[in-house]
């Protein structure tokens, strides 16, 4: 039996701004990111706050910096970056409120899309 795994998609700058990080961190994630497409959990997986289930980070350190890809599995069958940055903020962990509106605006765009290609 084979196992057919969910589509992968970038939105926005997401995909540009993964190639962006330096390749260890690109080849960590993106195993990650196949291992969610097969329908698993990577164990760098943690759920992003704020935005309901179904909506996941990983979470990368590299020579002291840290990098994030934000995705969701709850729109159709799919698997959907939202966002993939560096985390630039040195006080605390709070993820930098441009970030987290921007994250927030992708998965309005999605549920949107999402909602209009089922009703055509």
């Amino acid at each position: 039996m084979t196992e057919r795994s969910k589509p992968l998609y970038w939105e926005g700058s997401s995909k540009k701004d993964f190639k962006a990080f330096p390749v260890p961190v690109q080849k960590d994630m993106g195993v990650s990111l196949f291992v969610v497409q097969l329908g698993g959990t990577p164990d760098s997986a943690k759920p992003w706050k704020g935005l309901g289930s179904g909506v996941y980070e990983l979470v990368e350190d590299h020579r002291g910096d840290t990098f994030r890809a934000v995705y969701t599995v709850k729109v159709g069958d799919a698997v959907h970056v939202l966002h993939a940055f560096q985390k630039k903020s040195k006080s605390g962990i709070a993820t930098p409120q441009p970030d987290v509106e921007l994250i927030e605006k992708r998965l309005k765009a999605v549920l949107a899309r999402y909602a209009a290609n089922r009703r055509t």
